[in-house]
């Protein structure tokens, strides 16, 4: 029998009716840096803790069973899964990027990629000809969908299809939706990719970056990779990752619904102009995302007026926070231009869509209606000026 998500946030099947660890049902968190051995050639399972800890494996065993993989990695950042899954690559080797993806990507590519030999060519992959792009060097396909920030969304199934009748591998950014909304492994992605910082952790305490996969080549390398360079997540910060997840549901639920009811609200404002979120059915990746995800996330990007009116109200926001982050239970604002997209040349920004009229809102579990007060008394200021 299968099991729900999220009784899978939960529970880890293969545990059921055990009573390791004493029967704590919080799972220990096992700060130690090495493990005695009882003898030469004997283990305990366990050698050193830049291998595998106890703590982060557990954390592993549930992100692979919520994304549907047969491995998960749990690193210190996002950024540092991606750098790991990079070294999957050799010199020469050219991979086709989503153009709209989160500036830490982006400065990954310009600054260490580049220089490590890789090859990008960046593409709207929600619209643009994939296959056009790829070269006999071609090794992989790297997208978000939806993108940070303009919310573009590509057909990963489609792009798969792609991917495999070349020989490519599909790596998908699913920090936006999580494993709760979207699973791109079942949709023939190879690997997934999360921030778990931001939804999975939840609560805006931690950092964590995740690889999955269920491609067992894939695994023994990154396994290898991940002991070899060290980036794995430290014991206390998997034991609040796995305490987030415990609610990643009801969290995704709520801050969906809000993120819907503050989406219609901001159509109906005078000085917004664009409202960019796949959940209103004028999207244009309204019906993908209904074919191909569970839910359409609580992420929102929109445009105003004037750059005057975007500063005054990330000056003028109080209960909701102006700040450079995603996915926790606060709800966020943050300012691409300046923040997440700040070190993205401006040319690509602008032709991405990123202005300084741009902001992103990352809605958070609060009443909906507090929100909506606070951006009413905002909003009146604006039509003041």
């Amino acid at each position: 029998m299968s099991r729900g998500i999220n009784t899978r946030c939960l529970h880890l099947e293969e545990t059921e009716g055990r009573f390791d660890n004493y029967g704590a049902l919080s799972y220990p968190i096992y700060q130690t840096a090495t493990y005695a051995h009882p003898g030469v050639g004997q283990s305990t399972g366990y050698d050193y803790s830049r291998l595998q800890n106890p703590t982060r494996e557990q954390l592993e065993k549930i992100v692979a069973s919520l994304e549907h993989g047969t491995d998960a990695l749990a690193l210190s950042t996002g950024m540092a899964a991606i750098t790991l899954l990079f070294e999957l690559f050799q010199p020469g080797d050219h991979i086709i990027s989503e153009a709209d993806l989160y500036g830490g990507s982006i400065r990954l590519y310009d600054h260490v990629s580049k220089k490590n030999g890789y090859e990008f060519t960046f593409l709207n992959c929600a619209k643009d000809d994939i296959e056009a792009a790829i070269q006999p060097n071609t090794k992989a396909i790297y997208i978000e969908t939806p993108t940070n920030p303009m919310m573009n969304v590509s057909d990963i199934r489609k792009i798969s299809e792609i991917a495999r009748k070349h020989g490519l591998l599909l790596i998908v950014d699913n920090t936006f939706l999580s494993p709760y909304f979207q699973n791109p492994l079942d949709l023939g992605a190879d690997v997934v990719i999360h921030s778990g910082t931001k939804f999975l952790g939840g609560h805006n305490d931690t950092l964590a970056g995740f690889i999955v996969t269920n491609k067992e080549e894939i695994s023994e390398k990154l396994r290898f990779l991940i002991k070899t360079t060290g980036a794995g997540l430290s014991p206390f910060d998997s034991w609040l990752l796995i305490r987030g997840i415990k609610t990643l549901g009801i969290r995704m639920e709520k801050a969906q619904k809000n993120a819907i009811e503050l989406a219609s609200w901001l159509n109906k404002q005078k000085t917004v102009k664009d409202v960019f979120y796949p959940g209103l059915p004028e999207h244009p990746g309204y019906a993908i995302m209904k074919k191909q995800a569970r839910g359409f996330g609580s992420m929102i990007t929109f445009n105003v007026d004037t750059k005057e009116h975007a500063l005054l109200i990330l000056k003028e926001v109080r209960l909701i926070k102006y700040a450079e982050s995603l996915g926790g239970t606060e709800t966020l604002i943050t300012y691409p231009t300046t923040q997440t997209h700040a070190d993205v040349p401006e040319e690509v920004r602008l032709k991405n869509g990123i202005t300084p009229c741009t902001l992103r809102l990352s809605t958070g579990i609060e009443d909906v209606e507090d929100l909506i007060a606070e951006l009413e008394t905002v909003f009146a200021k604006l039509e003041k000026e």
